[in-house]
């Protein structure tokens, strides 16, 4: 809804909620993660990365095998957008998430993998293996519905 700010407030306080009655599990392990989308929707890649590394963390310690995928892909997405100068740092993670979403029949994680993936590639100069990735976004995002995020890879692909 472009507020950000106001729902980084209401997850962090949402987040530690859930910690304070539950403690730290597999509960609090989404909190985090949806804290770290929140702030990688407001560019604060630093707390983002933080939280994603945290999600990762408890997320193999409790063997939720879902919110790993997605906090490897927050992991990869937050360091391609922060500092695209170190792409090595961001596909291990992509890579490490688009196999474990495929593994697990993850279909919008695989899209957003591939859309991440696409533009690492397009910064690369890997144009060939960038289009494959758009391609494979573009194709399930469509079948899916997910028109946001389709706008999202369109207005990030340029032109051929």
């Amino acid at each position: 809804s472009g507020q950000v700010a106001e729902g980084i407030a209401v997850l962090r306080e949402a987040t530690e909620s859930v910690k304070q009655a539950i403690g730290t599990g597999t509960y609090n392990t989404l909190h985090v993660l949806w804290l770290g989308e929140a702030y990688a929707r407001g560019q604060q890649y630093e707390d983002a990365t933080r939280a994603a590394g945290q999600a990762l963390a408890l997320a193999r310690q409790f063997n939720h095998r879902v919110v790993e995928a997605w906090a490897l892909q927050l992991l990869g997405e937050t360091a391609l957008r922060s500092a695209p100068n170190q792409l090595a740092r961001a596909e291990d993670p992509l890579r490490q998430a688009l196999a474990l979403g495929q593994k697990l029949g993850m279909r919008p994680l695989i899209a957003r993998c591939h859309a991440d993936l696409a533009k690492l590639h397009r910064l690369s100069d890997r144009g060939t293996e960038a289009d494959e990735h758009v391609q494979s976004a573009t194709t399930l995002y469509r079948e899916m519905g997910m028109q946001y995020w389709l706008a999202q890879l369109e207005a990030e692909t340029p032109a051929s």
